[in-house]
């Protein structure tokens, strides 16, 4: 198989779809890699690491989209990249599709086959191709809701730790999944005062057990949620219903009971954001004002560590990409019901029902894809 990775072109994205060591692998298995020059730059990787690979360094993102069988990107395809897709060829990144009509119907009508790395999951439950990227927006979460507060940025001028005689900056995380937990393991260390707001007891159980004298826990009913709200300094959104729309936790109303300059980091932007006055930003433009309440919704917050980032997810798709390009998807599919589960869109048919629901898009379900 032919594997082609273009260069990112979304705007402030650093990261690459496919490291050298990846590249490498790839071509040991006898498949032909080609990435478009300067694509990891960004991330740390010459083209030349691609050279040593065994990869071929190709000028444009035209070339490797007419000539690769399978693409290998991070961010979702942006509109030009769309339509460079065609019919049978295999695009294997994030999709984020629940809150994106515009890319949902673009992939579509390309007749591509679309396999998203947010909704491949593991045995256990979890999101293999996320949690790498869940656990670097959860650690930069509270690193940018610090530098958000402060007043020169528009916020309360609030130190996270405090100093000696001055308490510390009220933190409140909502959700205790990979983000939420990584979000309050970094904040408290900062020497915040965390809390934890998730409805699964024993996910709560489970943070009480680990991290009890590290912050603290509470119910995410709609009356703990707005009440902690007004004591807070700063909140994260943390919340994720895989390859949904993320749901609105506090409202554009509820904003006026929150305390001036306060930040708002939503990291659940992808999915539409857990905040209803979020929109996403990028990192040039970062932060905006709205009811005196500072809002942080940078839509890839990985790709500002871009090294970490790239090579986090590269151990993590690798396995997946090599199944892939190894069987072709229908076979790696049928193989590997966790692989079948990142199936989003095949030959104009929408395979993942959360993201018809949110679109009002018939969907069919993976088996039937891979059956036609």
């Amino acid at each position: 198989m032919k594997i082609g990775c273009p260069t990112e072109i979304k705007p402030q994205e650093f990261r690459v779809g496919l490291t050298p060591n990846a590249a490498q692998e790839a071509v040991a298995h006898g498949h032909e890699v080609i990435v478009q020059a300067g694509a990891g730059v960004g991330a740390g990787f010459e083209d030349a690491d691609y050279i040593a690979a065994g990869a071929t360094i190709i000028d444009t993102a035209e070339e490797i989209f007419a000539s690769a069988d399978m693409i290998v990107k991070v961010k979702e395809p942006q509109a030009v990249e769309r339509k460079m897709l065609r019919e049978g060829q295999l695009l294997f990144t994030y999709l984020h599709l629940a809150p994106d009509p515009d890319q949902t119907h673009d992939l579509l009508a390309s007749g591509c086959t679309a396999i998203a790395y947010e909704t491949v999951t593991d045995r256990n439950g979890g999101l293999p191709l996320l949690a790498p990227m869940s656990e670097v927006a959860g650690r930069l979460a509270p690193q940018v809701g610090a530098w958000t507060l402060q007043k020169a940025n528009g916020g309360r001028g609030v130190l996270m730790g405090g100093v000696p005689g001055v308490g510390p900056a009220k933190v409140m995380v909502i959700g205790g999944g990979v983000v939420g937990t990584h979000a309050a393991r970094i904040a408290a260390g900062m020497g915040a005062d965390v809390t934890v707001l998730d409805r699964s007891l024993p996910r709560m159980r489970y943070l009480d057990d680990i991290y009890g004298g590290t912050f603290k826990t509470a119910y995410a009913s709609a009356g703990n949620t707005i009440e902690l709200a007004r004591q807070s300094d700063m909140i994260i959104g943390a919340v994720l219903i895989p390859g949904a729309a993320a749901p609105k936790l506090i409202s554009r109303a509820q904003l006026s009971e929150l305390k001036p300059g306060a930040a708002l980091v939503d990291v659940a932007i992808d999915q539409g954001g857990c905040f209803e006055t979020s929109k996403a930003t990028t990192h040039q433009d970062p932060v905006y004002e709205v009811d005196g309440v500072m809002h942080y919704c940078v839509a890839n917050m990985p790709g500002a560590v871009a090294r970490t980032s790239t090579i986090a997810l590269g151990n993590a798709t690798m396995p997946f990409m090599l199944a892939l390009a190894d069987k072709g998807w229908k076979q790696a599919c049928a193989d590997d019901p966790h692989l079948k589960a990142g199936l989003n869109v095949h030959a104009g048919k929408l395979t993942y029902a959360a993201v018809g629901e949110a679109l009002g898009i018939d969907s069919v379900t993976a088996d039937q894809a891979i059956a036609g």
